[in-house]
């Protein structure tokens, strides 16, 4: 797995991010073709190499016109889904972060997200570091990112609604969720374009994790404080993880007033984005109340699209993260002829020991009821005609092996129960009145 590791020992912002991904080795050219396709006049991105704090980093500048209006956020949805040179994923990944900052702005002023309009984060310089970083982000391919805690910074800035405290009502919108650092400079460290990116390309905050370093990245943010670098640095590489272990994301919320039929709709809904195992647990809940607690499994890049399926749905006030490592048989499909037709089913094995074979449910379902046999005499047949060939083991192509084949068919225990307890996401996010610092 490719994971990226952000040092934020001094905030967080876009252009820092930008040039630090640019330095770590995103193509500046494809990254300043992006940005023409928005259709910006006379926008210019500029590249400089800088020595801040006594070390070499890169600097990200953008040149363009004065303007005056602000933009809504249907305004920049339009820009961004007209640019011809984004990707699919770049695209989507831009959007997610002017969705978080729409959303924290809606929450904080009390209006829509398609009303609100944007003060800084709606600048043009904003729009570039975030298209800019969506772009630089999926060229270097990297498929899991963690940050330490972000700093935001101490003291007041001010912004289009006055002086405020830092960090600014949007930014700790967006914050929210997400471990902080005291780091005593008073200055905004993380700007709301900062917070927006960590919110969406983050899946866990802490130290550096177990990883062979293949690049460094420095960007610099545009002031200086005294005995510290303003540089964000970018660690670039591969996990490393066991032989036949992968990192997953467990998350969990207790549950007590909410029905069955809701948590079936719920589990329906993360096993169709990619869950790898939805299951529930009865407990006993505080003045006796029968519950249960709904786990997810999924892999880390899908945490928070199905930790956001279960606020959205149960209206649980918190659900905890947990990044653990499991071990996981290699594995490939098969196809075995019985009697009644071809049956598809899972092989699995570890090294050194003989493969074993699980049946598909669906296709020994299917034969049953077309052919009118029992569902078990379709199983015996299945896996009898698996014993019946040659022991030998294919091996899976990496894709199949990813695939995890290993929906864990759900430990349903308990349909129903309920709750709503912990719910506060609110996707926080706010103006980003961008430009660290």
């Amino acid at each position: 797995m490719r994971i990226a590791w952000f040092e934020c020992a001094t905030g967080l912002s876009g252009d820092m991010t930008l040039a630090a991904l640019i330095d770590a080795g995103a193509d500046a050219d494809k990254v300043r073709a992006a940005v023409a396709s928005l259709n910006l006049p006379d926008v210019v991105v500029r590249i400089e190499t800088v020595i801040k704090g006594g070390f070499r980093s890169l600097h990200v500048l953008v040149d363009h016109p004065e303007q005056h209006s602000h933009r809504h956020y249907t305004d920049i949805r339009r820009i961004v889904e007209q640019a011809s040179a984004l990707t699919p994923r770049q695209r989507q990944l831009a959007l997610q972060m002017f969705l978080a900052v729409a959303e924290a702005e809606a929450r904080v002023h009390g209006s829509t997200v398609e009303q609100i309009h944007f003060h800084e984060v709606g600048a043009i310089d904003s729009i570039v570091d975030i298209v800019g970083v969506a772009v630089a982000f999926d060229l270097l391919g990297i498929d899991r990112v963690i940050c330490n805690a972000i700093p935001p910074g101490r003291g007041f800035v001010k912004i289009d609604h006055g002086i405020c405290p830092i960090p600014a009502p949007g930014t700790a919108e967006i914050l929210k969720g997400i471990p902080l650092a005291d780091v005593p400079i008073e200055s905004e460290l993380t700007t709301p374009t900062g917070a927006a990116i960590a919110k969406t390309l983050a899946s866990s905050f802490g130290p550096m994790p177990a990883m062979t370093i293949e690049a460094i990245g420095c960007g610099c943010g545009t002031k200086t404080f005294p005995e510290r670098a303003n540089v964000l640095r970018i660690f670039v590489g591969t996990a490393i993880i066991p032989e036949h272990t992968e990192q997953v994301t467990l998350l969990e919320t207790n549950l007590d007033d909410v029905s069955g039929e809701i948590i079936g709709h719920v589990r329906e809904r993360l096993n169709s984005v990619g869950a790898l195992d939805v299951y529930v647990t009865p407990v006993q809940m505080k003045k006796d109340r029968p519950g249960v607690i709904l786990s997810v499994l999924c892999r880390p890049e899908k945490a928070a699209q199905c930790e956001d399926i279960m606020f959205t749905e149960t209206g649980t006030l918190g659900v905890r993260r947990l990044q653990i490592q499991r071990s996981v048989q290699q594995r490939d499909f098969v196809e075995v002829t019985t009697p009644w037709g071809k049956v598809s089913g899972k092989r699995a094995w570890r090294t050194g020991m003989q493969p074993t074979f699980s049946p598909e449910f669906e296709d020994c379902a299917r034969i049953a009821r077309e052919k009118s046999v029992p569902l078990s005499d379709v199983y015996r047949a299945a896996e009898s005609a698996y014993a019946s060939q040659p022991t030998r083991v294919a091996q899976p192509r990496p894709a199949e092996q990813k695939r995890d084949h290993d929906h864990m068919h759900d430990h349903d225990h308990m349909h129903d129960h309920d709750h709503m307890h912990d719910h506060d996401h609110m996707h926080d996010h706010d103006h980003m009145h961008d430009r660290q610092r």
